[in-house]
């Protein structure tokens, strides 16, 4: 017969892992010659699905009976319809489960032993788990942005998004990620409520600047589907007055209708009258114009 443990090392004395799917290492052993594969598994670091993937892993290598300290359901679905039988609450060296095992003094698990995603928060047997700091400043971590599309930022300097409107960070269309530097917060982040987070004061900051963001993204819709409605649009026009050519409006247009020889000239059949140019011209010299689209 063979059967698998959960263990915290390559070895028959190794302790039994008490996690199954993100257990350091499975032993495979043949009760009757307890001749040992030691397989280093590949699931650990996994975000999701690791009791699966492990248990797939243990049908594939003809394995009847796993000894564990838990299963999880995923697993134990999988499991069953493997036909593989799961034994847990296993504690101690691998070889003395074995042991007992063969002797009979176990029995087999009616159901899972823990909840779904066990594993990924609870550190291996016998090490204590780590927790990594979370930013305890806003503008710190890496958000992908709450730009729908392609401006430079609020204000200048921010970064440029990546599509129509103003992001903070390099924003992916209409995706409503949490701002650059704001952790996911409460049971989004796996955490328990008020975990890790920022002050009231620094969390109060990032939630008036995410909604002041949501209130320029709606006003920017509402005015594209009044275009559409009309069938007007709107095109970037350049007071040739007022124009320096910096280069700035070049740079941030999505659609590569500005060129700057001297001064801007908009191409209008390119123009897609989003805007971007206007708000991040220093001098005002661009602005919006309704134009009849044919």
């Amino acid at each position: 017969m063979k059967i698998a443990v959960t263990s915290t090392g390559p070895t028959l004395d190794d302790n039994v892992e008490a996690r199954f799917g993100r257990c350091p290492y499975f032993l495979i052993i043949d009760t009757d010659t307890m001749q040992l594969e030691v397989i280093e598994n590949p699931n650990t670091a996994l975000g999701g699905g690791a009791g699966i993937q492990s248990a797939q892993l243990m049908s594939e290598k003809g394995v009847t009976t796993v000894l564990t300290g838990n299963c999880g359901p995923n697993a134990f679905n999988v499991f069953g319809q493997a036909g593989i039988q799961v034994i847990v609450g296993i504690s101690g060296p691998v070889r003395n489960a074995v042991e007992q095992f063969k002797a009979g003094a176990f029995s087999l698990a009616s159901g899972p032993s823990v909840a779904s995603h066990f594993g990924i928060n609870t550190a291996p047997t016998g090490q204590t788990p780590m927790v990594q700091p979370m930013p305890d400043q806003l503008g710190q971590g890496g958000g992908m942005g709450f730009g729908m599309g392609g401006g430079r930022g609020m204000g200048r300097g921010m970064g440029r998004g990546g599509g129509m409107g103003r992001g903070m960070g390099r924003g992916g269309g209409m995706g409503m990620a949490a701002p650059m530097g704001m952790p996911p917060t409460g049971a989004a982040a796996g955490l328990p409520e008020n975990a890790g987070l920022p002050n009231a004061e620094q969390e109060l900051a990032a939630l008036k600047q995410q909604a002041e963001m949501l209130k320029q993204q709606k006003q920017q819709l509402n005015q594209r589907i009044t275009q559409l409605e009309s069938g007007r649009k709107a095109i970037a026009v350049v007071d040739s007055e007022k124009c320096t050519g910096c280069g700035i409006c070049e740079d941030v247009c999505p659609a590569n209708a500005i060129t700057v020889n001297g001064q801007a000239l908009v191409q209008p059949e390119l123009c897609t009258g989003c805007g971007l140019c206007v708000g991040e011209c220093p001098n005002n010299a661009i602005i919006l114009t309704q134009k009849k689209d044919h």
